[in-house]
């Protein structure tokens, strides 16, 4: 491999932040976590996964959509405005119970890891076939898509009492721009999509009014130095049934997800990560770089796609430069008035963003199905993924179970697995 210079290194790993940045910080946006914490937990989970990775993986980790959902169910239950001071002792207490499922959902991909090592990757994967997860990753954006709408066109009023005309026109000039940049642009503008319509959406929202910049005059120089900031990262996590009913079951389903990026990844690189160091490795690094997040209270890490791209599009595949990214990543936490910048972005702006990305999730789950060449002419394919999809989405954020709160998709996902083991292959 050709040498490259430290001061290139230092532009790839910047490169390797934007493509990351929007999805990042997005999750705690929607959910009520914090954007700050979101970027430390993901820039100090992406160290701990090459550690354990041995180094070798090109990877950068982000937050995970999978979790939003049951975070913002755990989280908020009451629907309470979290921005409000006086909801601050409420907010608190429950991001004790998310940092609880959170940990838990890193200590499942632990387990997992373990089990792969004894028995084989190959082995699990029948477990979890195309027929399984395309119908459970489809319920995963479909859950979400109220999110999106709320934000877009309510203002994130779920009541949905008054449309937001001028927020719903930024929602839309976002939505436009995303579609643009997707399609038309090319080269590194191709791969951060979010973070220009994110942009164009902050300027549209300024010219309509929507942007309110008293909120800078309060913010500190370095993110620690504030209080509450400092309060929610030391918040002991608190370990309930209902948390880590709810949140801990989401790595059963998404950790199949961890397998393809790995195999991407390596496919892109030309190498079988898969092999070597091992998916077993590399599933530890997500589940300790998880279990970290939920520590610091960060949203749950995965392997981002968005960096996978960047690889592609670079040709740099030295892993070195990811961990480069993820020092960025650490320091960009701790700049103040970057923190408050993004808290302060208009719900419209990323509502917009939102409705392409959790219909995307749940396109990605019709690709699989396409992908396999699944016959849905036979009963048995019709079957699974029916149930599948009315369970995920009916039961939504959970019904009491065994003293448990256990969310739409944990039960779909288990259903599903149960359902493709005992029906003949025939039918």
């Amino acid at each position: 491999m050709e040498a490259i210079s430290t001061n290139k290194k230092l532009v790839l790993g910047l490169q390797h932040v934007l493509a990351m940045f929007g999805s990042t910080v997005l999750v705690p946006f929607i959910t009520g976590m914090d954007p700050a914490i979101a970027l430390l937990a993901a820039g100090i989970g992406t160290l701990l996964f090459h550690l354990c990775a041995q180094g070798k993986v090109p990877v950068f980790l982000g937050s995970s959509f999978a979790f939003i959902s049951v975070i913002m169910t755990t989280l908020n239950p009451d629907g309470l405005d979290l921005s409000d001071i006086a909801n601050k002792a409420y907010y608190l207490d429950n991001l004790a119970v998310v940092k609880g499922g959170i940990i838990a959902a890193g200590l499942v991909y632990v387990i997992i890891s373990v089990i792969i090592k004894l028995i084989g990757v190959d082995a699990l994967q029948k477990l979890f076939p195309p027929i399984v997860t395309g119908p459970i990753i489809m319920v995963i954006g479909l859950n979400l898509s109220p999110v999106a709408i709320d934000m877009a066109l309510y203002g994130g009023d779920s009541a949905r009492t008054t449309l937001d005309v001028k927020g719903a026109i930024v929602a839309l000039i976002v939505i436009v721009t995303m579609i643009v940049i997707s399609v038309f642009a090319k080269g590194f503008f191709k791969l951060v999509p979010i973070l220009i319509a994110v942009i164009v959406g902050y300027l549209a929202a300024i010219v309509l009014g929507l942007y309110d910049f008293s909120a800078l005059a309060d913010a500190k120089i370095f993110t620690l130095s504030d209080p509450f900031i400092r309060e929610k990262m030391f918040t002991l996590p608190r370990f309930t049934a209902a948390g880590v009913g709810t949140i801990a079951p989401i790595a059963l389903v998404v950790f199949i997800e961890h397998i393809g990026d790995i195999t991407t990844n390596g496919a892109v690189v030309g190498k079988n990560f898969i092999e070597d160091p091992g998916v077993h490795r590399t599933m530890l690094g997500d589940g300790v770089a998880t279990a970290v997040a939920g520590f610091l209270g960060g949203p749950a890490n995965t392997t981002y796609s968005e960096n996978t791209g960047v690889l592609a599009v670079t040709k740099v595949y030295d892993p070195s430069v990811l961990r480069i990214a993820a020092v960025f990543a650490i320091v960009f936490s701790q700049i103040g008035y970057l923190r408050v910048l993004l808290q302060t972005i208009p719900k419209s702006v990323m509502g917009g963003v939102s409705v392409i990305l959790f219909g995307m999730i749940a396109s990605v789950g019709v690709r699989i199905l396409i992908n396999a060449k699944l016959d849905f002419a036979h009963s048995r394919n019709l079957i699974i993924s029916a149930i599948i999809l009315v369970l995920g989405i009916g039961i939504g954020s959970g019904i009491p179970l065994f003293g448990l709160n256990v969310s739409g998709l944990a039960i779909a996902a288990i259903a599903g697995v149960v359902i493709n083991l005992i029906l003949p292959s025939e039918i």
